[in-house]
């Protein structure tokens, strides 16, 4: 019930190894300063970005990041259509098409040294980045969106305009794609966000997040801990996820609705 085959199927996953051997989901959480930290130091698995550019000053110009390069976007002519798909294309000066550049545009905020992107990625205006943080290929920072403390976003996400993300997961497509936030929390593989949702990650009251369950009160060991939901989650507009929330894959949480701390169990339609 709490153990993370019970939310994601991770076997096509390229992060799988962040939850080996948790017996609780949430342990992942834990890891993940240490995951993310160690995915950057690799060499695979994405561009590094140059540590210069997380300066915290707005890029003047764009950046096309392409083969290993970072090289000015001045001259390039770039089109997009869905980026989930594919569909950035970026052309030199000469017409050619450069399979799998992203960019990064003018306007975007960078901070620090640790930041990776894999290819087909769109960074918009206005998104602000701080390090360490991963994301995967053809996925989409939107304009104003805020990450920091550690994110790990997967291949094909959307972190969305006016979105925050804190020390979270993205698994491959999720989405939180209009002023939402999430903190400490995990969105398996196709979770949809609808506009407004809000992970909360910290009690009103002093002390660690307990998590609600069939036989009592379960004790995360977590002072923050959001949300956890499953494989193809969607929630509605401006809905909540209470500290400590575990929803099973194929839910809905529905609008304005909130979701209380403990376990929610597969296909649920909440409340």
């Amino acid at each position: 019930m709490y153990d993370p085959a019970s939310y994601f199927d991770l076997s096509a996953s390229s992060h799988a190894a962040l939850f080996a051997g948790c017996e609780q989901v949430w342990q992942a959480l834990t890891r993940l300063q240490d995951y993310v930290q160690a995915q950057v130091a690799q060499a695979a698995g994405g561009l590094l970005l140059p540590a210069d550019l997380g300066n915290g000053i707005p890029l003047a110009a764009p950046l096309v990041l392409h083969e290993g390069r970072v090289l000015s976007g001045r001259h390039f002519a770039i089109a997009s259509g869905s980026i989930a798909k594919g569909e950035l294309a970026v052309r030199d000066e000469k017409g050619r098409l450069l399979a799998g550049a992203s960019v990064v545009m003018a306007g975007a905020v960078l901070m620090g040294s640790g930041i990776k992107i894999g290819r087909g990625v769109l960074i918009e205006a206005d998104a602000l980045i701080k390090a360490p943080a991963i994301i995967g290929d053809n996925s989409e920072i939107r304009q104003s969106a805020y990450m920091r403390g550690n994110c790990l976003i997967g291949r094909g996400c959307v972190v969305g305009h006016a979105t925050e993300v804190k020390h979270s997961v993205f698994l491959d497509e999720a989405k939180a794609g209009h002023f939402a936030y999430l903190g400490d929390s995990i969105l398996g593989r196709d979770v949809n966000l609808g506009a407004g949702t809000k992970c909360a990650n910290l009690r009103f009251l002093p002390g660690r997040v307990m998590i609600r369950t069939g036989q009592g009160r379960l004790d995360s060991g977590l002072l923050k801990f959001g949300a956890i939901l499953g494989d193809r989650v969607q929630t509605g507009c401006n809905s909540v996820t209470s500290p400590g929330t575990l929803i099973g894959p194929d839910s809905l949480l529905m609008p304005n609705a909130t979701a209380v701390s403990g376990i929610h169990p597969a296909r649920s339609r909440l409340p």
